[in-house]
């Protein structure tokens, strides 16, 4: 899980695949197609297609052809398993230290 954890978090390492990733999210399970996400953000379309290649290639975000459109979705679930992945040591070592000391 470190290795997918890692690639996961380095595909939202910019500002730019933070903003088009949070749009995804919030345009649900319909996603976006391409012009779509373009027009939300006004990245240049060669530019766009980098990022979303690599939100794709980190498991965020699933494409789908249809037609001659691609429709971008974000991927909850491993959204859920990263968010997951980070949090669930949440407080750990605080808890330990008051066991220690009750």
């Amino acid at each position: 899980m470190w290795e997918e954890a890692a690639q996961g978090f380095a595909a939202m390492g910019s500002e730019a695949r933070l903003q088009v990733l949070r749009i995804l999210v919030r345009a649900g399970d319909e996603g976006l197609s391409v012009g779509e996400i373009q027009e939300r953000t006004g990245i240049a379309p060669s530019t766009l297609a980098h990022h979303l290649r690599f939100l794709a290639a980190g498991g965020l975000i699933r494409q789908e052809k249809i037609g001659r459109t691609v429709v971008n979705r974000a991927d909850y679930q491993h959204l859920r398993q990263l968010a997951g992945f980070i949090l669930d040591q949440c407080c750990a070592d605080s808890q330990r230290k008051a066991a220690n000391n009750g």
